[in-house]
């Protein structure tokens, strides 16, 4: 017996169904089990010999999971832009449908099985970080391995970072397909090899060390989610006023828990004050109130106007009674929401652009911010990301290989409502902690705000749309885990084999007689 290809209506209710199924992997509601049966029903639905239907087969499953993943973009700017980018994110998936049928149609892969697992990963692995990068700048917004957090599985992330959590997910689902194909084409052998590959991912998962344990001592830290008036409304002077006195408030706050003094660091949000202290007076006052009050640096989220024009995206170390003595900003700006390419163009599809009046400008130095610590008598280093820089595998990376011995995740989710935005942001720190082994804390405008252990664990968390503040005393580390040693090398190592099996799977083609290509290996 010998399992033919599905008919063509079958692979697009599989391909639909296994997209949205991906998507419910990612929060909410996180069921991160979905994203093995989603990949394991697009790997089925992939079966036939067409690299054009395959290609509309991808273009289904993507758009069944992107579109519902990103409705936060349409909560913020419009249907407009979210259509569009949700459109183009499943176009790369389109893209990976097509080169999937080219790559299988190679002698080798097309007759074993475990080829075409392998070829699977990496072309997935490959698209993944190509639309990480590209266009302007990339989207990683929904690789899997961020739906992983939860996962046992995660672990592989402090072994190879996203790349390869990515790409044991992929294996995952194409052994689940594989071992449903070997058991309908009743060959006990296949199935028994594929739940045997299983169990020895799972296994392998256990023995993957995450340490917790702080290798040059613990930071104090409080954290101020200050709220906002109302979610999306942050453009007039009151509201950005209202904004910075939320986060003064909450900082003062801090002494119903702590004595003053207690506190190595208070963390503000992105945004914690939309009118720069360094240039307006009364801003630094209020800010320097609380830090005074609190007895602590202040890592506070704010905004920089260059007179050369445009704007930073800033945070700034304010120590009590001196003022601001570093900073950072943010190196990775959003396109057509914190800047606006080819804004004449985009003006055509939206006039939501014209909502961006002043570009953002990208920051040029590492995120690290050095806090000097009394209590610990020497200087702690901080490595900090804004916003959706935590998508970002290299910027993430840079603050740790520089020195970070403790993740900040500065974000402001005020304009995205009530839609999950804030807890698919909470994942991916959640992955960056296990990635790099370091302590990790999120705070945000509005929520949600956690606290988030070296292996993942989330120690405290807020709700949406609260005024509230977290106190934790979070442990300090600086050696590197195997995938922050490792660098760019596992995703340029994926992306070289994406593009050989892709161009050996052409020339291995042109050598078979289509009639021998009608049937891959079951």
């Amino acid at each position: 017996m010998h399992l033919t290809p599905p008919a063509r209506w079958t692979t697009i209710i599989l391909a639909a169904l296994g997209g949205y199924l991906t998507r419910l992997a990612f929060p909410d509601p996180g069921w991160w089990a979905g994203a093995y049966i989603g990949v394991g029903l697009l790997y089925l639905a992939l079966r036939r010999d067409s690299a054009r239907w395959n290609a509309l087969v991808g273009l289904v499953w993507g758009l069944a999971c992107f579109a519902p993943m990103i409705t936060w973009a349409n909560d913020a700017v419009g249907p407009v832009p979210w259509i569009a980018l949700s459109v183009l994110e499943a176009l790369f998936v389109a893209g990976f449908g097509a080169a999937w049928a080219w790559a299988r149609r190679g002698h080798a892969v097309w007759r074993s099985g475990w080829w075409q697992l392998l070829t699977f990963v990496v072309l997935w692995v490959g698209v993944e970080e190509l639309r990480s990068a590209q266009p302007f700048g990339g989207f990683p917004w929904g690789r899997l391995a961020f739906s992983q957090a939860d996962s046992l599985l995660a672990s592989y992330a402090w072994l190879g970072g996203t790349p390869l959590l990515s790409a044991v997910v992929v294996a995952v689902g194409v052994l689940l397909a594989r071992a449903v194909l070997a058991g309908l084409d009743v060959r006990l052998g296949r199935t028994l090899a594929a739940l045997g590959a299983l169990v020895a991912i799972g296994v392998g998962s256990l023995l993957v060390p995450l340490d917790t344990s702080a290798e040059t001592g613990s930071l104090r830290v409080g954290a101020v989610q200050g709220n906002v008036p109302e979610p999306g409304q942050l453009d007039a002077f009151g509201q950005r006023r209202q904004v910075l006195d939320n986060h003064a408030n909450g900082t003062h706050a801090l002494l119903d828990e702590v004595e003053p003094g207690w506190l190595d660091l208070v963390l503000w949000p992105e945004n914690g004050t939309d009118i720069d202290p360094q240039v307006d007076a009364e801003a630094a006052a209020i800010i320097d109130e609380a830090a005074v009050a609190v007895g602590a640096p202040m890592l506070v989220g704010t905004v920089e106007y260059p007179e050369s024009g445009g704007r930073y995206n800033t945070a700034v170390l304010w120590e009590p009674g001196e003022g601001v003595v570093a900073t950072y900003s943010k190196q990775h700006p959003a396109p057509f929401a914190e800047y606006v390419p080819m804004r004449d163009v985009a003006r055509l599809f939206s006039d939501a652009v014209d909502l961006v009046t002043a570009d953002m400008l990208p920051g040029t130095e590492p995120g690290v911010v050095p806090v000097e610590s009394e209590r610990l008598g020497r200087t702690v280093v901080v490595g900090d990301v804004i916003c959706f820089e935590v998508a970002y595998d290299a910027l993430v990376r840079e603050s740790v290989r520089e020195g970070g011995e403790l993740l900040v995740v500065q974000t402001n989710n005020a304009s995205f409502g009530w839609s999950d935005e804030s807890t698919q942001q909470l994942a991916m720190s959640r992955l960056r902690a296990i990635e790099h082994g370091r302590s990790t804390v999120q705070i945000s405008t509005v929520g949600v705000s956690a606290v988030i252990a070296p292996n993942g664990t989330v120690v405290d968390r807020t709700e949406l749309f609260t005024a509230d503040r977290m106190v934790a005393t979070v442990p300090l580390r600086t050696s590197l885990s195997p995938a922050a040693a490792a660098g760019e090398w596992p995703a340029l190592a994926f992306d070289a084999l994406a593009v050989w099996v892709v161009l050996a799977g052409m020339v291995g083609a042109a050598r078979l007689r289509r009639d021998d290509r009608t049937e891959p290996a079951a």
